[in-house]
């Protein structure tokens, strides 16, 4: 009887080691939280930030006198003669965005776009140019270099260009092949710069659906996210260093024995 109890208490051990295991594992377990939300969420919509890189393009109905605001790059010699018998379009000049949150734009000087959405950016410049064209140019804005880095035990770690300018948590992993068995889900840390340089680091439960309610939901432009390692990859991680040494203590003590041994004889 006593070996049947037990066994009896010892699989329930595994099975609820198991059950409470699982529960760490999934993204999003309890949607009803999000469905039940009464409160409208807002659209996202990225805002430039000091460092970005910035794509604008003025379009007329009069190509001539839209041509001064679309500066292009200006190509070398080289590679001029190079591609003499191509017909490649020459690139656009782009704009960086100075600590300040301005750039030097043709005509109208600086402009201060930092902390505008790219429609309020557009819709600046556009005020701006009235009074140099006869009729409304349509402006377009665009993040040439919006990207974001994810870390740590992701199946494949790296910096990604966002070319919509929109990403969330759960995309950004899905680039990085998603975490690894190893990750965790509730302690993803997200490392992330405001436009006056202050740096924070936020502390996300992905196994938590209320995540998609978060201001951190969506990532800015240059956020970091970091997956945390579990213990059992801490352990893992150390087996090798461990090993090794638990061998060459093990070798000395064989060499020791056999010279007192050696030596009683």
């Amino acid at each position: 009887m006593k070996l049947k109890h037990f066994i009896v208490i010892t699989t329930a051990g595994i099975l609820f080691t198991g059950c409470t295991s699982y529960k760490k594992v999934p993204y999003m377990q309890d949607p009803e939280t999000v469905n039940a939300y009464g409160k409208e969420i807002p659209l996202y919509d990225a805002k430039i930030m000091p460092k970005d890189l910035l794509s604008i393009t003025v379009n007329t109905t009069d190509p001539q006198a839209a041509a001064p605001f679309n500066l292009t790059v200006q190509t070398p010699l080289n590679a001029a003669i190079a591609n003499i018998n191509t017909t490649t379009q020459p690139s656009l000049q782009q704009y960086l965005v100075n600590n300040q949150g301005e750039i030097d734009f043709p005509v109208l000087g600086r402009l201060k776009v930092g902390g505008m959405t790219k429609n309020e950016a557009e819709a600046l410049i556009r005020e701006g140019l009235k009074p140099y064209l006869k009729e409304t140019p349509i402006v377009t804005v665009r993040m040439a270099n919006y990207k974001i880095s994810v870390l740590g035990e992701v199946t494949r770690p790296g910096t990604f260009t966002v070319s919509n300018e929109k990403v969330n948590v759960l995309e950004a992993l899905a680039m990085a092949g998603d975490m690894t068995v190893y990750g965790v889900r509730d302690n993803v840390k997200l490392i992330r710069e405001d436009a006056q340089g202050k740096r924070e680091i936020v502390m996300l439960d992905l196994t938590k659906s209320d995540l998609v309610l978060s201001p951190h939901f969506y990532l800015q432009q240059n956020d970091i996210l970091y997956v945390t390692p579990n213990k059992t990859k801490a352990k893992n991680s150390d087996i090798g260093n461990t090993t090794s040494v638990v061998i060459s203590a093990t070798s000395i003590l064989v060499s020791i024995a056999s010279l007192i041994a050696t030596l009683v004889k």
